[in-house]
């Protein structure tokens, strides 16, 4: 299903690579992050290339919700008890500094993009006291925060923090401002990155830096990267005939929904889960009973889902790749907070990459250690990748493919083998390797959106096989 932003707007279409090149700067990705970062470079007068497997905006960009905001969520409070308030200021201070300067870009370019400066509220319907703890956290971190007794959303809360001057926009019309300017390669995919050397479905790219703006790092050994973050989905869903809510919402409860206006529509958001972890489905149930309860006039346009990388500590990675590819950048583990993380990682990369010293890289550095932020986070995936990597822990199934049902997918079994299938609405079997091509893992059936997900690091794929979320590179094999 397409998000409003892409029905909204038609991207520039760009051709895709047509053979080997050398350049000075290579970024891998045409999202947000690597848009960003590109026109930043390009600004210092370096030679760039961005290289993108699909369309522009076609990843999470064209997906997110585009709330531009440092209020992510319980942070500050977590920040400052795990860190420190120099660490926790510092990511307050790089947070408010993204928000400004889409808005300085935007008034420069005299971009048209629906760019609102709005309040942005944390919420609540029972924890009050996590939300006064929120509140001083963020006043004490000089950002522009207080607690409020009453917000306008069709249910009791028992308060909410408000950040004052945020912003929300339509990314797809900003990222289209963008896109004009750089030399951008669209339908080339990078199958792998060889030192200075970008291996690509269309010929080679040679470039002294490498910056990888693909959402999760497809690199196995190199960064690690496969072992200190995971992949969670969420949901939205947007409705016409709903009311102006003057503001953006987000819930501190697990099941909680998000709310925000754009134009003549109410997106609603909630449902998440970890990638490849809800077999049972039932996200967009959850947000639809919702808006049927609290908004019973409205009535359904879209919904889309994306998702997310969320690292073990709490904090993106931002910056070298590794100390043995020095070259190398990265920009990963946004945790839902991709606007204003991307333009954060866009004046950081530029910065490592100019040789200008940035007050954010010690904080976002990928080579930092916070192991007992970590350690909880880190077994659990740990657990979860072991388990999705021994071979076959439904080895033991007895579905046969006859089991499956018109509209339903499973793992079933003939004779010694074992595989995906899906029975489409008019009964035609659809047969897929049930191994995911970036490591190996056992994919799960996603009913909810009819893909073969990986629960071990979020790559996904159709019920074909063919792939349409990384670290995972190729498409899989059908049986």
């Amino acid at each position: 299903m397409k998000s409003i932003w892409k029905t909204d707007v038609s991207m520039p279409e760009q051709k895709a690579l047509s053979g080997d090149m050398d350049v000075d700067v290579a970024v891998i990705g045409a999202g947000m992050t690597g848009v960003l970062t590109a026109y930043f470079l390009q600004q210092q007068g370096k030679q760039v290339v961005v290289l993108e497997g699909d369309r522009i905006g076609s990843g999470q960009t064209g997906n997110t919700t585009a709330k531009i905001t440092s209020q992510h969520g319980l942070k500050y409070d977590m920040l400052i008890q795990k860190y420190g308030k120099d660490k926790a200021r510092l990511y307050a201070k790089a947070n408010e500094e993204a928000i400004r300067t889409y808005q300085k870009i935007i008034e420069e370019q005299e971009i048209n993009c629906d760019f609102q400066q709005i309040s942005a509220f944390l919420y609540s319907t029972h924890d009050k006291e996590a939300l006064l703890r929120e509140a001083k956290a963020a006043t004490q971190l000089g950002l522009p925060a207080s607690y409020v007794e009453k917000i306008p959303l069709p249910f009791e809360t028992v308060g909410a923090v408000q950040f004052e001057n945020q912003a929300q926009f339509q990314p797809l019309k900003f990222l289209q401002c963008l896109a004009r300017q750089l030399e951008i390669y669209e339908n080339t995919m990078v199958y792998a990155v060889k030192g200075h050397t970008i291996i690509t479905s269309r010929g080679n790219v040679k470039a002294n830096h490498i910056v990888f703006a693909v959402h999760y790092p497809f690199t196995i050994l190199t960064g690690a990267y496969f072992l200190r973050q995971h992949q969670e989905r969420s949901y939205v869903v947007a409705y016409e005939n709903a009311p102006n809510l003057k503001g953006m919402y987000y819930s501190i409860e697990e099941d909680g929904l998000s709310f925000r206006n754009y134009k003549n529509y109410l997106l609603i958001g909630g449902g998440k889960h970890r990638t490849g972890k809800k077999e049972q489905g039932g996200s967009y149930s959850l947000i639809r009973q919702k808006a049927k309860q609290y908004f019973p006039d409205s009535r359904e346009i879209a919904g889309w889902s994306a998702q997310d990388c969320m690292t073990h500590d709490k904090l993106p990675f931002i910056g070298t790749y590794s100390v043995f590819r020095p070259y190398w950048y990265v920009a990963t583990g946004f945790q839902k907070w991709g606007m204003t993380n991307a333009m954060i990682s866009a004046m950081v990369i530029r910065d490592c990459i100019c040789g200008v010293k940035n007050p954010y890289q010690s904080l976002f550095s990928p080579q930092r250690w916070h192991p007992i932020a970590a350690a909880g986070s880190f077994w659990t995936d740990v657990g979860v990748s072991i388990k999705g990597l021994l071979t076959g822990y439904h080895f033991f199934t007895h579905a046969r493919e006859e089991d499956i049902e018109c509209g339903h997918g499973g793992i079933v079994r003939k004779g010694m083998e074992r595989y995906g299938c899906y029975r489409d609405e008019k009964g035609n079997l659809h047969r897929v390797e049930i191994r995911c091509t970036h490591m190996g893992c056992e994919l799960l059936w996603n009913p909810e959106e009819r893909t073969w997900d990986c629960p071990c690091h979020g790559s996904r794929f159709d019920y074909d096989g063919n792939l349409i979320d990384n670290p995972a590179r190729r498409s899989k094999g059908r049986q």
